[in-house]
């Protein structure tokens, strides 16, 4: 895969301005800035971040959220999980989540269960009078007619909540061609979605455009990053290498999802230079100048 250019800069320390009290500041920033600059704060159309919770606890969602709040854009309830809680759980979950200014949403396998059972109306009006803020669309188990597809993006859409779209199948016997990718992308953007997730699973092996060992497949990405906008893509990267390919290839502010949460704040280091991964390339940049 061609690695693009970027513009790495060292910054000479300086004061971040408009503090909102010594108590929300960080004190490392008035000494030092981050290696890898460029990245983006919330709210932010690029750079976004979505987290994997596969069952966390009140009190877990709560540290994480106070402690990395600021680096999650997106917190997906994955798989059908949604429908393991009771209901005041997992309302107390969402308010939770949207008091952090964080959207929430149900994994896309749970939408691909409400379709099997011709239920697809009556889950989008639940998700949305349960507070989530977003919904994602997939068909990475089921075979889902574009008819269906389009419906469920309109119908969520129209009731105000952001619309995830995902290509890609979860089972390696059912890929598609980067033709097709490219062809769903496109329709789902122009009906609608927010962003295209890029099919990665929580394993990030054998599944969208990772083989069985979690390594990029080269020509198919190039492929598809020549024909759509990789601004709107985002990338399920759940592994450590993943994430710093993509970083070093597309800047801080590439769009990474199906993170676990005890990895958010490495990730987030990653992302501005704070992890010798990306750092070196800051240094490598500086010394070839």
């Amino acid at each position: 895969m061609e690695v693009r250019t970027l513009t790495l800069m060292v910054k000479q320390p300086e004061k971040e301005a408009n503090m909102s009290g010594q108590a929300n500041s960080n004190i490392w920033l008035d000494v030092l800035s981050f290696p890898f600059q460029g990245r983006s704060q919330k709210p932010r159309q690029q750079g976004l971040t979505m987290v994997i919770d596969k069952g966390l606890g009140p009190g877990e969602l709560n540290d994480l959220l106070m402690t990395a709040g600021d680096y999650i854009d997106f917190i997906k309830l994955g798989f059908g999980t949604s429908a393991l809680y009771r209901r005041n759980l997992l309302e107390e979950k969402i308010a939770l989540v949207r008091s952090f200014g964080v959207d929430i949403y149900p994994g896309g396998t749970f939408l691909e269960i409400a379709v099997l059972q011709d239920k697809l109306t009556e889950y989008i009006r639940t998700a949305k009078q349960l507070g989530f803020t977003a919904i994602e669309v997939s068909d990475g188990t089921i075979k889902m007619s574009p008819e269906v597809r389009v419906q469920a993006i309109t119908a969520a859409a129209g009731l105000g909540l952001k619309v995830l779209t995902e290509v890609g199948k979860k089972i390696s016997e059912d890929k598609i061609s980067v033709d097709r990718y490219i062809e769903q992308i496109r329709l789902d953007l122009e009906h609608g979605a927010c962003q295209v997730i890029v099919e990665g699973r929580e394993s990030g092996k054998n599944a969208g455009f990772y083989d069985g060992e979690g390594k990029f497949i080269p020509d198919e990405m190039e492929a598809l990053l020549k024909a759509v906008d990789g601004k709107r893509l985002l990338w399920e990267a759940p592994l450590k290498n993943q994430q710093q390919e993509l970083i070093l290839n597309f800047g801080p502010n590439v769009n990474l999802g199906n993170i676990p949460p005890p990895e958010i704040l490495a990730l987030e280091a990653l992302r501005v230079g704070l992890r010798g991964d990306t750092l070196y390339q800051v240094c490598k940049s500086q010394n070839s100048g």
